[in-house]
């Protein structure tokens, strides 16, 4: 158990099975979009270690003054946890692994509060992620006008505005990853979406992607081959098959 002020006690229990979740739908239909998105190039690119989790409107709780607190980002990413079965309902950090390194909001016209820094019962998620979960890293995602910010802690436990780099990506220190905002097409969708970037500035694919780039290689192998082949008949030298 942890106290941070006078008023405000933490603790980090299992939420019982008889705690009624909300079970609204997600406010935007793009919102599923842009989280499966995120995932499946970490897991290509062989970011998503077998014992972490990703988390898309799924319930990470702690206790507030002997109340529990649910909040469902829109994305998150659990480096570790130590048991896939334990977690099939809701994740408590600390009890269940570890901490989020990162939650993602993606805004919409219904107003979620992204920015609420309320401290009393029910607190806001600012508040939440911030103060009670102590997340690294707290992204807010405009889809439709792809303005991405990333919040990062600092020395101080609060969140400070981070300024994105010259290709307009910011470092993820945690999970040694860039984040930025690409324009394009996915899934019939055309806008603006998260991506991945490595330490070298090369792209995490999707699979869509990477399908593209093994056609155009093989493609690429066969018309040196062919060329290969014209050069050795003109030579009057029949190629092997």
């Amino acid at each position: 158990m942890l106290t941070t002020s006078t008023t405000h006690e933490i603790a980090w229990d299992k939420l019982p099975d008889d705690f009624v979740l909300d079970d609204e739908p997600v406010d935007n239909i793009n919102q599923p979009l842009l989280a499966a998105a995120l995932t499946e190039s970490l897991e290509i690119a062989g970011k998503l270690p077998e014992n972490a989790l990703t988390t898309t409107n799924y319930g990470i709780c702690a206790k507030l003054n002997n109340k529990f607190v649910v909040k469902a980002p829109d994305w998150a990413y659990v480096p570790s946890i130590k048991s896939r079965e334990e977690v099939k309902r809701s994740y408590t950090p600390r009890l269940q692994g570890d901490i989020p390194v990162i939650v993602m909001e993606f805004l919409s016209d219904t107003e979620g509060g992204e920015y609420s820094s309320k401290p009393t019962y029910p607190p806001g998620k600012w508040f939440f992620y911030e103060q009670i979960l102590q997340v690294p890293n707290y992204a807010i995602f405009e889809p439709d006008n792809g303005i991405l910010e990333v919040y990062q802690l600092d020395d101080s436990g609060q969140y400070k505005l981070q300024t994105a780099d010259a290709n307009n990506r910011h470092w993820i220190a945690q999970m040694q990853l860039f984040i930025g905002v690409w324009e394009g097409i996915r899934e019939n969708r055309t806008g603006y979406w998260l991506r991945w970037w490595n330490e070298n500035d090369e792209l995490l694919l999707w699979g869509s992607e990477l399908a593209i780039k093994e056609r155009q290689r093989a493609e690429a192998q066969s018309q040196r081959a062919e060329r290969l082949a014209q050069q050795l008949r003109a030579a009057g030298i029949e190629p092997e098959e």
